[in-house]
């Protein structure tokens, strides 16, 4: 998954895979979903993002990473 955002047009974009976008679904106004041919959802563009959501969630992450398994990799 990679997001992206455009501060310009205040959009953003979640890419859920690395297949071409089809077809798309208005869930909302603003609110589309990338789909295949099949359905398949392959990515959310969200307009006036900053408007519909705290940018702050989705553009910071966390990782959680097993030490145990990082130190024996190390060694």
């Amino acid at each position: 998954m990679k997001v992206y955002y455009d501060n310009e047009v205040d959009a953003l974009y979640i890419k859920l895979t690395s297949k071409k976008p089809e077809g798309v679904i208005e869930i909302d106004d603003g609110v589309n979903l990338d789909t295949t041919a099949d359905g398949k959802i392959v990515g959310i563009e969200i307009l006036d993002a900053s408007k519909k959501m705290d940018l702050k969630t989705i553009l910071t992450y966390t990782l959680e990473i097993d030490k145990k398994s990082l130190l024996k990799k190390i060694a």
